[in-house]
């Protein structure tokens, strides 16, 4: 048995290295699973990023309209959204869930 193994050393050694490094490749913090989670990642977290500065320019352009020049428009807006205010013989219609009015 040793004399095989003193016969076949090389490819015994060489073999053990390949798996290692071929494992290591594919697994590990390092290695190609790990990478294209990574990557998965990195795309999850700009598209997050993108909706997030969508969320801050709107919230923006809301507070320029608030600012020292207020937009009428957008006061009425607001305040027929949050007390569902409305003007004397004005009728409102509240579609709730998405609904399609008729």
């Amino acid at each position: 048995m040793i004399e095989k193994i003193k016969k076949n050393f090389f490819i015994v050694i060489g073999t053990f290295l390949f798996l290692y490094f071929f494992f290591n490749l594919l697994d590990g913090e390092r290695g190609l699973i790990s990478l294209l989670k990574k990557e998965n990642l990195l795309e999850q977290l700009k598209l997050e990023e993108e909706e997030l500065k969508k969320s801050i320019n709107n919230l923006e352009f809301k507070n320029t309209l608030l600012s020292d020049n207020l937009d009428e428009d957008y006061i009425e807006i607001l305040l027929r959204e949050k007390f569902v205010y409305s003007k004397k013989n004005e009728k409102i219609y509240i579609l709730k869930n998405n609904e399609k009015s008729n």
